[in-house]
């Protein structure tokens, strides 16, 4: 288990270009089952959730050319589906949350899937129960196997349906439209989630020849198409990254570019940081965060408390709720902090309270925190990273603490975020692997 070690108080000074986005790799990389021709993929983030699925699918028999460090060429004709069947590919997708996208494309093409119970953050319960209603509205048949742990599906007659999301899922949007796209006839989804990762998925489809409408809206329309092309695709900035980037800067005080940030994509991202104080201009595509040595959270227009909460596109992204958090802690003013849909995001802070943050943990969704004004610094400590989100939110409170600290298992960060360690020490951070 690899561990860094930080030494605090160190400013930042230069240009941080964002990688490509993690989540919607995990879905575009997927929807390379769908077809037979090659795939170029272009701007792939060189992550260990993304590698490990790259791995995944060379296992399954898709042929796989890396023509540089991110960019691969995928060719899906030689699929072995009997490998479903064997204790490597059990391994291998228990081991990955994002497997769970492999199932739409495979039901697509191959009429059937299976699947571990896949494997991610520790962050509280995330049903998958969006995307096998789905799929049974598709025509799938459908069983869990108690024993093993697979999830079984047939789907030999899917055709295409109305159907309500019961909630707005990224992932299982994503997987039910790589399913329906193969589908008999029209496929109606309503609450459908939006977000530009799924903007991304819809619209690289219909290059490979889908039908899809709808796209960026909450209605999508898909009318089933009999076979799928190749095409070309490269992956947005990963706003997740860009924003830990924004919050980074402002908590170490220091002057950030972040290049190439796909502006238009970032949707109230921007916004809620701004709203806890954090200046910023917008030069072009670029991001530039100037030094800060203090900045003052915004209060509601009654001057009560304000309140960030994460909510599906365009609302706030959950994912950027805990680096929202670490950014507070040494923000002037208070802040409640909701996490509506993870029960156990927010544990990390006891962490930040060891550090000498003022952090009140209200329940397993809130936390209010009351902002030090940089007053009063943080501390160096020892601590662990329980997620890729809070390991991150953590080592941006360890930078900007007095003193060094220690954060074992930062292969959860790593599972994110793109040699992290080497691209902040070369614009001046201090941390060494160990």
């Amino acid at each position: 288990m690899a561990s860094f070690h930080v030494t605090g108080g160190t400013q930042l000074k230069g240009e941080l270009v964002p990688q490509g986005a993690k989540n919607e790799a995990l879905q575009i990389l997927s929807a390379v089952l769908l077809t037979e021709e090659e795939m170029v993929i272009n701007n792939v983030p060189n992550i260990r959730d993304v590698n490990k699925l790259i791995d995944l699918l060379n296992e399954m028999g898709v042929r796989v050319t890396k023509n540089n460090p991110e960019s691969y060429t995928f060719k899906a004709d030689q699929i072995d589906i009997d490998f479903l069947e064997s204790d490597r590919y059990k391994q291998m997708a228990s081991s990955l949350r994002g497997s769970i996208m492999l199932l739409g494309p495979l039901l697509a093409r191959f009429k059937k899937g299976r699947i571990p119970q896949p494997g991610g953050d520790k962050i509280g319960r995330r049903r998958l129960d969006t995307h096998f209603t789905g799929f049974q509205k598709l025509g799938a048949k459908f069983q869990y196997d108690k024993k093993t742990g697979y999830y079984n599906i047939d789907a030999s007659h899917l055709t295409g349906t109305y159907m309500l999301l019961d909630e707005a899922s990224v992932t299982g949007t994503a997987n039910i439209v790589m399913a329906a796209v193969l589908a008999k006839g029209k496929t109606t989804i309503y609450n459908a989630a939006c977000e530009p990762y799924l903007q991304q998925l819809c619209s690289m489809l219909n290059r490979m020849g889908a039908k899809i409408t709808g796209i960026g809206s909450n209605l999508l329309n898909i009318e089933g198409v009999e076979s799928l092309g190749g095409t070309e695709h490269a992956m947005l900035p990963d706003m997740i990254e860009i924003g830990s980037f924004i919050g980074m800067a402002a908590m170490t005080q220091s002057e950030i570019t972040i290049k190439n940030a796909g502006i238009p994509h970032l949707g109230i991202i921007p916004d809620i940081f701004q709203r806890l104080g954090i200046k910023m201009e917008f030069r072009g595509d670029d991001i530039f965060i100037p030094e800060q040595d203090r900045y003052e959270i915004e209060t509601f227009i009654d001057g009560s408390i304000m309140t960030i909460a994460d909510a599906i596109w365009p609302g706030f992204t959950p994912d950027l709720l805990s680096i929202a958090l670490v950014v507070a802690t040494q923000a002037k003013g208070t802040i409640l902090i909701h996490q509506k849909m993870f029960e156990s995001r927010l544990f990390f802070v006891d962490k930040l309270i060891e550090m000498g943050a003022q952090v009140i943990l209200c329940d397993p969704h809130r936390a209010t925190v009351i902002g030090l004004d940089k007053q009063v610094a943080l501390k160096g400590i020892t601590m662990t990273s329980p997620d890729i989100r809070a390991g991150v939110s953590l080592l941006i409170a360890a930078m900007s603490a007095e003193g060094d600290s220690i954060i074992h298992n930062v292969e959860q960060i790593d599972r994110g975020y793109q040699n992290i360690d080497g691209r902040l020490n070369a614009i001046g951070a201090k941390i060494e692997r160990i």
